[in-house]
Parts: structure tokens; sequence; C-alpha cells
């Protein structure tokens, strides 16, 4: 593990509040060197550079804890989340090292990578983590995970109309969808009104800051689930990209 990826991950968690131990910094410093060697013969990500992973990856997949504190704290009942298009494991898989105690389910719908993750997780000895394969609209279907996640987190790149339709049937009513965005993204959010509005949900708030030490700014939307997801969400595979909820649906 080298020196500078111990200060800079200290450096940018400190602005999160979070405190590694010793074991945890490991585990970063493990995924990190797995995700390089991997991605050498996959294509995992297009950030590879020690500095660009701790800023781009890891810190940007902890900073969710600025709008709830509370999956810093310890608790009786464990958090359920599930990473809905997690790619190479953001940001679950930083969510898992930093936040032990919660129940993290990993979705995505190419093989290999599953195989990836679940080799990961393996190597970093991490328990109550899962990675399967599939797409979000049949696993949004199945009575083994609909509605039973306190979050859905995705870095995923789509329309948050048709991101809202892979990720709200998973989640609780009372729940949370967060989404990872670039950028502004109040237009964005205007135009999936109706898809959330439809799925049982409301935008709560958008937040948006700027990643540490570089110009990126980076918002989250924040989306409550106030009444069940209708049963005829999400409909079959490949309908949400190609025909956005921005518009009523019969």
């Amino acid at each position: 593990m080298t020196e500078s990826f111990v200060l800079q991950m200290n450096r940018e968690l400190q602005s999160l509040g979070i405190a590694l131990t010793d074991q945890q910094m490991d585990q970063f410093f493990q995924y990190y060197e797995f995700l390089v060697e991997k991605n050498k013969v996959m294509n995992l990500t297009a950030i590879t550079e020690e500095h660009e992973v701790v800023t781009k990856h890891f810190v940007d997949s902890l900073s969710p804890v600025l709008l709830f504190p509370e999956w810093k704290e310890k608790k009786e009942k464990k958090i359920s989340i599930i990473d809905v298009g997690t790619g190479a494991g953001f940001p679950g898989i930083p969510l898992k090292i930093a936040f032990p105690g919660h129940e993290i389910t990993l979705l995505d719908s190419l093989n290999k990578r599953v195989r990836f993750l679940e080799d990961v997780c393996k190597a970093l000895g991490l328990k109550g983590i899962k990675a399967v394969h599939g797409r979000a609209e049949d696993f949004g279907r199945d009575a083994a995970y609909r509605e039973k996640f306190d979050f859905c987190v995705s870095r995923a790149v789509a329309h948050l109309a048709v991101l809202s339709e892979y990720c709200m049937p998973f989640v609780k009513v009372g729940g949370i969808l967060v989404s990872y965005k670039s950028g502004d993204v109040e237009n964005e959010a205007a135009e999936a009104e109706n898809a959330v509005r439809l799925l049982g949900g409301r935008v709560e708030q958008i937040y948006s800051f700027v990643l540490p030490e570089t110009e990126m700014k980076r918002s989250f939307v924040v989306i409550r689930k106030e009444k069940a997801t209708a049963k005829r969400f999400p409909r079959k595979a490949g309908l949400p990209s190609k025909e956005p909820l921005l518009k009523a649906v019969n």
C-alpha cells in the first residue's frame, strides 16, 4: 500500500467525516489493485490512475453520507442497499468497505462483471454483500427483490426517467433512491417528474457539490418513495430506455 494512497484517502474522506481502520484502508487498496489488474483484460473503467480512482470512484461513491449521516452509525437493524447497474462495483463495494454493517446487493447485467465482483468480495473478506447477474427490469418484478430495500443507489448513466423505472421497484415505501449524476440536473429532474410520480416517488432533494481536489461538479437526486410502485412497472426489458416515461402512460 502506497503512502500517497493512504494520505489522499484520509485527507479526502475527512471532508465526509469518515475515518477508516487499517483493515478498511487495506481493503480499499486491494480493491484498487484488483480493479487495475482486471481492467487490463476487460473493460471496467477508464479511470485507473491511483489518485483519480481515490477521488472519482472511492470518495465519490461514499459522498451520500453528506446527506445520510446515519449510514455511518452502527445500528441493530441493518440498512439494506441495492446498487443497480453497479459495473465495477461503484458505489456498492466502497459503501460495504466503509460501512460493513449494512446489507449490500450488487446488480449488473454482464456476467463477467458479476464474476469480477464476486472475486473482489471474496478476496477482501466482505460479508453481507452479494453480486447478482440480471436485468433490473426482471429483478424488479421478482418478489425476493421488489420493494425490499431501504435504499437504492446507482451511478448508471441513464436519464433519470429511465433510471427511476429501473430502480424504484426495488425500494420500500418510505425508502430512498439516490441517483449519482454529473453537473447540473435540474432540467433532467423536471423532465423525469412524471416518471417519478408514476412509480410512486417524489424528488425530495437535489444536492450538488464539487469532488475534493477537482473541479468536477456532482449531484445527487434524492427520490423518496411515497407509495407502492404499480405492478405494471418495470415494463419488459428494453422498454424503459426505448420509451421513457416522459409522458403519461395509459
